[in-house]
């Protein structure tokens, strides 16, 4: 393969795929071509292609044939998703999104090195119940709906007796910069702090008393990117999978005081016995109180119902059992970065504050 690398980034505008773009937009030696149907909200030299990567004729006639040789695409990333109301629902439209893309790109890319999908902790059935932590690679799939595993059988297959080679990261909880998208731990954490200081409340723990003594994780965008890097670039990675995290695990009491603190409000500690409430209901009607904060300190005007998903936010604390994910692999392989999740949070909302898109 050449030294210059062609990047295809599929969903360049999620939390996973905009901090991708950004992360090799800033690196020697990679042409990147952001995939999405609408532009990603970051300046680069990238080029953008605009698809919908549920139509198969759109991806042909964008990314394959005359246009896919054109491009020279060495590595795929494939971060994109449907977002859907059940599990069983999110396994045909999200194997749709990879066959198209593959369908195009594939046989229009005779110098393609790799191939990596972006999965996650779901693939141990972390959203099914309690599952054995922490969670490795090669642990024995659950039983019941689970997308990932659609995709990479996919991929196995087709990458079968090939000369390219494929990863998978399996992250949880994707945290990063990234507007347009609610599906993120930062906007739920962010704007759910925001407004109970402006109703004068303390920050209390959304979950219940069991979700308050689980163990969680979650994965830093820019780690996850280096992370993503390195296993498309790193020949021992190829047709391999790696569970990527920050490398710690915490319980949510253990961080609320600090992000009470970085808000500049009470905290309320979690007792024994209370419920979870739903973020939802709580949220349902505090959009004209979001537009009063947008007003009173001058922050870019995004939809409400838009900035969060709160259904997400409901989903992130209702878990009354562990989520841990061993990082050994990973280390084993070669990649040991980690972070610590507190310091990722305040950064994080600082860098959110910056951007003028919370108080």
């Amino acid at each position: 393969m050449a030294d210059r690398r062609t990047a295809v980034i599929a969903g360049a505008t999620g939390v996973a795929g905009r901090n991708l773009l950004a992360h090799l937009e800033a690196q020697p030696g990679w042409e990147v071509i952001a995939v999405s149907r609408r532009a990603p909200d970051i300046s680069g030299s990238y080029r953008h292609i605009s698809v919908d990567l549920m139509d198969p004729v759109s991806c042909a006639a964008k990314l394959g044939g005359e246009a896919g040789a054109v491009l020279g695409v060495t590595h795929v990333f494939h971060m994109a998703y449907v977002n859907l109301d059940t599990w069983d629902d999110l396994i045909a439209p999200n194997l749709t999104l990879l066959t198209n893309l593959m369908d195009a790109l594939e046989p229009a890319s005779p110098n393609l090195a790799h191939v990596h999908l972006i999965e996650g902790t779901k693939w141990y059935g972390c959203h099914l119940g309690p599952f054995p932590v922490p969670a490795k690679e090669d642990d024995p799939r659950p039983d019941g709906p689970v997308f990932y595993h659609a995709q990479q059988d996919f991929l196995e297959a087709r990458q079968a007796c090939k000369a390219w080679g494929w990863s998978a990261a399996r992250p949880h909880g994707i945290c990063g910069f990234a507007l347009g998208n609610p599906l993120n731990l930062d906007n739920v954490l962010a704007v759910y702090a925001s407004v109970l200081k402006a109703l004068g409340q303390p920050l209390r723990h959304p979950g219940s008393w069991e979700n308050a003594q689980a163990l969680y994780q979650v994965s830093d965008s820019g780690l996850l990117s280096r992370a993503i890097e390195w296993m498309a670039t790193t020949p021992a990675c190829a047709n391999h999978a790696f569970n990527i995290t920050n490398g710690d695990l915490f319980r949510w009491p253990d961080l609320w005081p600090r992000i009470a603190g970085w808000f500049g409000m009470d905290y309320e500690p979690p007792k024994p016995g209370q419920a979870a409430i739903s973020l939802q209901d709580l949220m349902m009607d505090k959009a004209g109180l979001w537009a009063g904060l947008v007003a009173e300190y001058g922050l870019q005007d995004i939809p409400f119902d838009q900035f969060v998903s709160w259904a997400y936010g409901d989903y992130a604390f209702a878990n009354t059992w562990d989520i841990a994910s061993s990082v050994e692999k990973a280390n084993r392989f070669g990649f040991g970065e980690t972070m610590d999740t507190g310091d990722m949070f305040l950064d994080h909302f600082q860098t959110m504050r910056d951007a003028k898109v919370i108080p």
